[in-house]
């Protein structure tokens, strides 16, 4: 008969079988409302009455109001709903199911109404177009704000190297637009540009001139970046770092209150134009994706549809990390994809069309402000007109190999650092971090012009094809003549001394880039690693496709090139090199496949290239999972105790359920709470001696059978709120969580009932049950946790924090660094 009981509530193991093999969360999340109606207070008449007091005791409101009576509902809708019971607590973990419930039944509700009245049918249409009014809003903002980041940070950085006097507010490019003065070879020379030493000077050439550009340009970086980790430390100190292993992390259900509100919108703002200026071995693009975000949530707030539920606001922030890519690389299609591959948990195909449409209005905004003059969405767009060959695949592949070794190498490098500065005194002086990594940035930097340069404006010298408008050192080749025909502009030819020069400045700068990004990524400021791990894989492969040019120049009658490459042919394009470098590690690093490829491709513009950045891509991949399957994001997200359960993670221990439960041997007994027998002073008492977030009631302490479960926060709050609002509620007041009142004494006070705040259809496993299955359940519906039980009789609980640590255990980490739950 028990297991029958079991059986019809949806516990037996078929019922998990038939879970985990729907197709998509939608469907999961769908089915669990079929399996557990949790209760809420929107709609108690999703509860079913309970038996009576004396009746033999059967396991109450098994799937919902089925055998309810219809004054039972009218009883339960009479009561009125307690203000704060379905929140949560800042650092815990959402309830997937109970929030998907919650948002179906106030679907429910407007549907049935809005036949009733013209009023009600206009509600029915704006909460129908709220979603796409909201994403439309998000955008918005993210398309202007992107804007303005993106010609602040020019116009600061070339602050650090002197400034225009015709108008203070154009950076060097934009002030000798207009000048009839410049020459092919020195285009960003003009009578209106003024170096510092030649205002401070007055002279441009020579030693002194030389070490008061020098001296200025440190002072700058070192002003910007004191100004972005003051800001950041005093006003904001969520606006530090990258901001996706934060978001991947709330986008999983974590809540992390005021991670994206306005404070940290605004400075993150502000102090992302400063960083980038400073420097320092950051990008901008990572922290758009914080800015976007913050956008969303904002605009959420407008909507009762997703301020009251956090599910339904996570869809929001996917849509708004998609318009953030989609700003930060001119990528709407790569955005899209790269919330539904690398940020987003849930993602349903509703929000897949909202963040295509929140990508594409972004993308818009900024096309229409053109922060960079060339009619592009980012500064480093580039065309190439000559086709790869075959042999090429060979040097592509070698770039993924690079790829994946940096790429391993620099997570485990950070990550050490960052547990370093976590677990020693270094870490507690943020600014003097800051202030020394940007002073050997800065002075290391300057005399290197590819290191003095801005990151963006290098990747696009080395993306760029050599033709005869470029001035650039990695285009000086020789002119050969090949009887009286002069080789035609771009075509493969002998390597000037500029170029040879050019190729150890690259060499030094990739050492550069290297170490500096190590140290960078994870300081108390806005950083980025987008742009620094493209940057790296940009030098090596510019490097490579110069070798590889040479060598088909000097060795063209190899069997190698024989074929397809004639003397003079412009057969090696050493910018596809830069481009598939780039890709390569910053694949390597994150561990991005498809979202990488389509945003990589978005940049170049062509189709022609996306065999050789799908092969560099995946082998850098390949090369980095064989050192440790985590990128840079999940092991940030590791390193700060965030309860994470990775979709990409197998589990392929056989452990089952009672091997993780709490309490195990030798702990003290599960804390629980009795369905009719406690008084109020014994339930505050229980509340007070523990820190659990909540508690199993049961039947009574003899039979221990599973009522339902009751979270501590609701508890809380339904007791302030009765003591508020009732008179004679006192500390030896019963509290009972059945439909009706136990028999009391005459002269006993006035009893409290709890039955609104109790889930009556917690998620619950045997004790046999595999743990694989109990992984896969709370990965797929989102739980927090989970209760344990043998015939029907309560044995313990496991919480997704319990998940984590007994994964950490397995994996030989320390469980103990799981901090949340």
């Amino acid at each position: 008969m028990e297991s029958e009981q079991l059986f019809s509530r949806g516990l037996g193991r078929n019922s998990y079988n038939s879970i985990t093999s729907a197709s998509s969360d939608e469907e999961l999340l769908d089915g669990a409302g079929v399996i557990m109606d949790f209760h809420t207070t929107e709609d108690d008449s999703l509860l079913d009455g309970d038996t009576s007091p004396g009746s033999n005791y059967a396991m109450p409101n098994g799937g919902g109001g089925a055998g309810a009576s219809s004054s039972t509902h009218l009883l339960d809708l009479l009561e009125e709903p307690i203000p704060g019971v379905g929140t949560y607590d800042d650092f815990h973990t959402i309830d997937w199911v109970r929030e998907k419930c919650k948002d179906r039944e106030r679907h429910r509700k407007i549907n049935s109404k809005k036949k009733e009245s013209a009023w009600e049918f206009s509600k029915s249409l704006c909460d129908a177009w709220s979603g796409w009014l909201v994403v439309t809003l998000t955008g918005l903002a993210s398309g202007a704000l992107a804007g303005v980041i993106d010609i602040a940070a020019d116009w600061l950085n070339d602050l650090k190297e002197g400034v225009c006097l015709s108008a203070m507010w154009f950076n060097h490019e934009q002030c000798c637009w207009d000048s009839n003065e410049t020459t092919f070879a020195e285009r960003d020379k003009c009578p209106q540009w003024k170096t510092w030493a030649e205002l401070i000077l007055g002279q441009a050439e020579g030693p002194g001139s030389y070490i008061m550009n020098y001296f200025m340009f440190t002072f700058w970086a070192l002003s910007f970046a004191f100004l972005a980790v003051s800001l950041v430390k005093v006003f904001a100190p969520y606006a530090c770092g990258s901001g996706i292993p934060e978001i991947k992390t709330i986008l999983s259900g974590f809540i992390i209150r005021g991670y994206l509100g306005k404070w940290t919108l605004m400075i993150k703002t502000i102090t992302l134009v400063l960083a980038v200026a400073s420097g320092l071995s950051l990008g901008k693009e990572g922290p758009l994706v914080h800015v976007a975000c913050c956008c969303g949530n904002i605009f959420s707030y407008l909507f009762p549809k997703y301020s009251k539920n956090e599910a339904k606001k996570r869809e929001v922030l996917s849509a708004a990390s998609a318009a953030g890519v989609s700003v930060a690389f001119g990528a709407p299609i790569g955005g899209v994809l790269f919330s539904l591959e690398e940020v987003s948990y849930y993602f349903p195909l509703k929000t897949l069309w909202r963040s295509f449409f929140a990508a594409l209005v972004a993308a818009f905004v900024l096309r229409s402000i053109n922060p960079f003059g060339n009619s592009r969405l980012v500064l480093f767009y580039v065309e190439y007109h000559t086709p790869w060959y075959l042999f090429e695949l060979f040097p592509f592949i070698l770039l993924g190999v690079f790829g994946g070794l940096w790429g391993a190498f620099f997570i485990r490098a950070n990550i050490a650092w960052c547990r370093r500065r976590k677990s020693t005194r270094f870490g507690k002086y943020p600014v003097l971090e800051v202030i020394t990594v940007a002073a050997i940035t800065a002075i290391v930097a300057f005399p290197n012009p590819y290191t003095r340069q801005n990151t963006s404006e290098l990747i696009k010298e080395l993306f760029t094809d050599c033709g005869p408008l470029e001035s650039s050192q990695l285009c000086q080749y020789r002119s050969q003549m090949n009887g009286s025909q002069a080789f035609p502009p771009g075509s493969d030819a002998a390597a000037a001394p500029g170029v040879y020069t050019a190729m150890w400045q690259l060499s030094l700068a990739l050492i550069f880039k290297i170490i500096m990004t190590i140290f960078t990524f994870g300081l108390k400021v806005p950083s980025g690693l987008f742009i620094p791990s493209m940057a790296i894989g940009a030098i090596a492969g510019r490097i490579v496709g110069i070798a590889v040019e040479q060598l088909a120049y000097y060795h063209h009658d190899w069997f190698l090139f024989r074929e397809w490459c004639e003397v003079g042919a412009d057969c090696i394009t050493p910018g596809l090199y830069a481009m598939v470098g780039a890709a390569a590690c910053l694949g390597g690093v994150t561990r991005m496949t498809v979202s990488l490829v389509v945003i990589v491709f978005e940049l170049t513009g062509g189709l022609e290239y996306i065999v050789p950045l799908m092969a560099a891509v995946m082998t850098s991949k390949w090369v980095g999972d064989a050192f440790g399957r985590e990128g840079i994001y999940e092991a940030h997200i590791r390193l700060n105790g965030y309860p994470f359960l990775d979709a990409k993670e197998e589990f392929t221990h056989t452990t089952l359920a009672r091997d993780v439960m709490r309490p195990r041997r030798n702990d003290l007994p599960l804390s629980v709470l009795t369905q009719d027998d406690m008084t109020l002073a014994e339930l505050q008492n229980i509340i007070s001696q523990t820190s659990y977030n909540g508690f199993p009631v049961i039947v009574s302490k003899e039979s221990e059978r599973l009522v339902g479960f009751a979270l501590r926060r609701d508890i809380t709050i339904a007791i302030e709120n009765s003591r508020r609002k009732q008179e004679g509620i006192v500390l030896n007041s019963r509290v009972y969580f059945t439909q009706h009142a136990p028999t009391l004494p005459a002269d006993s006070p006035r009893p409290l009932k709890l039955r609104s705040i109790l889930d009556m259809s917690p998620f619950t496993v045997t004790d046999h049950t595999p743990m694989e299955i109990v992984v896969d359940i709370f990965r797929k519906l989102g739980l927090r946790q989970c209760l344990v039980t043998h015939n029907g009789r309560l044995l313990g609980i496991i919480t997704k924090k319990d998940i984590l640590r007994h994964m950490a255990q397995m994996a030989n980490q320390d469980p103990e660094s799981i901090m949340f739950n």
